[in-house]
């Protein structure tokens, strides 16, 4: 299993931060290559997010599903089909974080618990002469650059402008 964590500061409090964190349907506006979400049910335990991304010549729709919500501390998710991958989106109050002129900050975490090999090659429409292990070995170093621009650009959504955000890298592919 591979796995992404990292995390960092927003000048907010968790309960300021964990509507961001939890509206999945706003998301393709973090990345390029998420085109489409939609979501079966009402955002809690149990709702299921299409998620259309598409990069290269390549269109995927994966499957995920609310597992937790401890609101506003924790947002537990996995993929239903194709791949083997579980995360979780973590706020914690980091107070101290906060710079002059800021009243409070918390950080967030994003973790991506995933296994490579166990994608499933017939469910992605390939081009000829391509291989899911071309695909897989292209595609793992980018997972860590969406990664951050995701959250680079959650933070300018919750605090209403963009600066520059500090990422820690806890753990990469």
């Amino acid at each position: 299993m591979d796995r992404i964590l990292l995390s960092t500061v927003a000048y907010r409090s968790p309960e300021e931060v964990f509507p961001y964190v939890r509206s999945f349907t706003d998301y393709p506006k973090y990345t390029e290559h998420l085109k489409d979400v939609r979501v079966h049910g009402d955002g809690g335990v149990g709702a299921v997010y299409d998620l259309t991304l598409a990069w290269w010549k390549l269109s995927y729709t994966a499957r995920s599903k609310v597992t937790e919500v401890s609101a506003p501390e924790s947002l537990e998710w996995r993929l239903l089909n194709d791949i083997d991958a579980r995360g979780e989106w973590r706020v914690e109050p980091e107070p101290d974080a906060a710079p002059a002129g800021e009243e409070t900050a918390s950080r967030i975490f994003f973790e991506a618990i995933y296994d490579p090999q166990s994608a499933d090659e017939s469910t992605v429409s390939l081009p000829r002469f391509v291989s899911l292990d071309w695909v897989v070995e292209k595609v793992e170093p980018r997972l860590l650059n969406e990664a951050e621009a995701v959250v680079e650009r959650l933070v300018a959504d919750i605090e209403g402008t963009r600066r520059d955000v500090e990422l820690t890298v806890h753990e990469g592919p």
